[in-house]
């Protein structure tokens, strides 16, 4: 099998952990009431890769007063992109859909890509360090989505069109993987940014949209849950972040 088809192959693989993630709750009547939770572990799901996965690799290839220049051009431009959304798709006092639902589906497509182009480049350098990274991305692509899928059914979609959606975002790690073996030479320099960008979004989307949500909850016992939730995505990239050393 050519490295194509190999990256191909991965690549459509990772997509399987929508149905994955979302297969134990999809009919169960509680999702609403478990939705809260979801928010929280894909909160902390979020900021552990940012802070654990996408910048300390970026710092590996870039100066950090750079890095945390387009880290923070994404977190102003993400802020942006949630306004643009807010005044197109909420003219009510009361939204259909919140606009956090389409930011999390924004900042989901771009670290699917950047997976898909991490996932090529390490098939070509060396196909069994591109088996281990897939199944790394997958380790940590199931929580995530389980979270992703929380989200969007908290942010007002209906179940079906929320699964839906979140497969479609999925298939951009397939886009990625295609181009990043096309343009292989080209990507090295590019990836880091591209990595930092995708962390100022997953920071922003999760400290502006999620937590927030999250401290609503009024009843104590329920919200140090739910905290504990939050803790738990956080830790849940760092044990991924252990396991690909």
């Amino acid at each position: 099998m050519s490295i194509l088809w190999l990256i191909i192959t991965a690549t459509f693989l990772i997509t399987l952990c929508v149905w994955v993630a979302v297969l134990f709750a999809y009919n169960k009547e509680e999702l609403n009431e478990a939705s809260l939770y979801l928010v929280a572990l894909s909160a902390g799901a979020l900021m552990g890769g940012a802070f654990l996965h996408l910048l300390p690799e970026a710092l590996e290839s870039i100066a950090p007063n750079l890095l945390f220049t387009v880290f923070l051009v994404s977190f102003v431009l993400f802020f942006l992109i949630e306004k643009i959304l807010h005044w197109r798709h909420c003219h009510k006092i009361n939204c259909v859909v919140h606009s956090f639902g389409y930011m999390n589906l924004v900042g989901d497509s771009i670290h699917n890509f950047i997976d898909g182009l991490v996932i090529a480049s390490t098939f070509i350098v060396d196909i069994k360090l591109g088996l281990v990274t897939t199944l790394a991305i997958a380790l940590h692509e199931i929580p995530q989505e389980i979270g992703d899928y929380g989200v969007l059914i908290y942010a007002g979609f209906k179940k079906r069109m929320a699964l839906m959606v979140n497969y479609l975002v999925s298939l951009t790690v397939v886009l990625g993987g295609i181009v990043g073996f096309l343009f292989f030479s080209y990507l090295q320099g590019v990836l880091p940014y591209l990595l930092s960008f995708a962390a100022g979004g997953f920071v922003y989307i999760a400290a502006s949209d999620l937590m927030p949500e999250i401290r609503k909850e009024a009843k104590l016992k329920r919200f140090l849950t739910i905290f504990l939730v939050f803790i738990f995505g956080i830790v849940l990239m760092y044990l991924v972040k252990v396991i690909d050393y």
